[in-house]
């Protein structure tokens, strides 16, 4: 059987955080910029507190069928809430996206190469 890799996207906002948790995160902001997101097995947290209260987790699983990613998605969310919990922050709408990734269509650059490759 092969693997699956499935991208799991989490997106909510931050709620109720006190004027402590806030300077925390400005402080923190640097390692959490947009420009830097990647999915990762632990998580990767991008949000831009100074202009807007949204936050984003970016997660990477893996999967033999295509109903693991269910189980990717729960543990996503799991993850993503532990965190906020662990320091004290509030957050509301939190919601899930994910896309496994042996299903999503090649972009035109990996339709060459496939192409080449068939050749």
């Amino acid at each position: 059987m092969s693997t699956r890799t499935f991208r799991i996207t989490l997106r909510g906002s931050f709620d109720g955080l006190t004027e402590g948790q806030r300077a925390e995160l400005l402080a923190a902001a640097p390692a959490h910029d947009m420009l830097r997101a990647e999915f990762t097995t632990e998580g990767h947290l991008t949000y831009d507190i100074a202009a807007r209260p949204f936050f984003t987790f970016r997660f990477l699983a893996q999967g033999e069928k295509e109903e693991d990613v269910l189980d990717a998605t729960a543990r996503a969310e799991l993850a993503a809430e532990a965190w906020l919990a662990e320091r004290g922050y509030g957050f509301k709408q939190l919601r899930s996206q994910a896309q496994d990734m042996s299903s999503a269509p090649l972009g035109k650059r990996q339709r060459r190469e496939a192409a080449r490759g068939a050749a």
